[in-house]
């Protein structure tokens, strides 16, 4: 009886040492679960950035889209990549933030990277990319083919983003040598007599900065009443914008990001950047949106 309470004693202590044996060898195989994973390829992580062109044969000849689709501005971003293939990264375009997931094949030049967005948007898709010299190079597809755009083509070169208070906008037009809102045109119906003939057509009004938008510096400069009294609309929010794409803010809107996709030193990163700005950005961009409440814009005809 007593060798058999004795064994009932030593039960628990037997199990206790057993499961902490078993948690033990646990920790140990997650231990060497990380070590195994290594990180690999660490020369491609960062931001590669180009343009993420529509592949014009995708799309059926009846389709009409904003000017502003056809080429935005691209940041993929790589962040891991582990010696057993694994790819974590994520792609930035039109304001929109999506994660990849995916894996890396070869060596040298002959690497390629499959990458794929969630899913859980209409719009996601998969990214075939191949490494050719310093250019990430490749299509991305739609899951689902019957959206509008079915298919783009990229080529990326990686660049470092780093804010810059100096930095500033640049004369993108070589005809008209100003920035032209090509987003929100007014139509104005027109008429035109010609002899007998009567002719109707619809005119198209676009509205365009002035030069001060080259040189007012809103990173570096305290604006005042007397700085912006003068100003366009349209100047006001290049102006404040400019702060902004300075941050690396990603911009959703076509009629903001027309001004600053083609800027070279433009890299979207992010989808907040309140807590980067400086107490005289902050002070500026709350003195041009209170003029901008109040300000007008001028529109003109340009040809296209």
């Amino acid at each position: 009886m007593k060798k058999n309470i004795y064994l009932l004693l030593l039960l628990p202590v037997w199990l206790g040492c057993k499961d902490r044996t078993e948690k033990k060898s646990t920790v140990v195989n997650q231990q060497d679960s990380l070590i195994v994973e290594q990180e690999a390829h660490q020369e491609l992580y960062g931001n590669w950035v180009g343009d993420f062109s529509i592949d014009e044969t995708s799309l059926s000849e009846e389709m009409e889209l904003m000017s502003s689709d056809y080429y935005p501005k691209i940041n993929l971003i790589i962040k891991k990549i582990t010696d057993k293939g694994a790819v974590l990264g994520q792609n930035v375009v039109r304001g929109n933030l999506r994660a990849l997931t995916g894996k890396l094949e070869g060596e040298g030049n002959t690497i390629q990277l499959l990458l794929d967005e969630p899913g859980d948007k209409k719009s996601d898709g998969r990214f075939e990319i191949k490494l050719k010299n310093d250019t990430l190079m490749g299509t991305w597809t739609a899951y689902d083919q019957d959206v509008k755009i079915k298919k783009r083509n990229f080529k990326l070169l990686k660049k470092q983003f780093a804010y810059n208070p100096n930095l500033m906008l640049n004369k993108q037009d070589d005809e008209y040598g100003v920035l032209v809102d090509w987003t929100n045109a007014k139509k104005k119906e027109a008429t035109e007599f010609e002899g007998d003939s009567v002719y109707t057509y619809v005119m198209e009004y676009y509205r365009s900065a002035s030069p001060a938008v080259f040189s007012v510096n809103a990173s570096k400069q305290k604006l005042t009443e007397k700085d912006l009294k003068n100003l366009k609309k349209l100047d006001l929010e290049i102006i404040r914008n400019t702060i902004f794409a300075r941050h690396g803010y990603a911009f959703t809107k076509p009629s903001i990001r027309q001004f600053f996709d083609p800027v070279d030193w433009y890299v979207p990163i992010s989808k907040d950047v309140s807590a980067d700005l400086s107490q005289l950005e902050k002070d500026n961009i709350a003195l041009l949106s209170r003029f901008e409440k109040y300000a007008t814009d001028n529109y003109d005809t340009f040809g296209r």
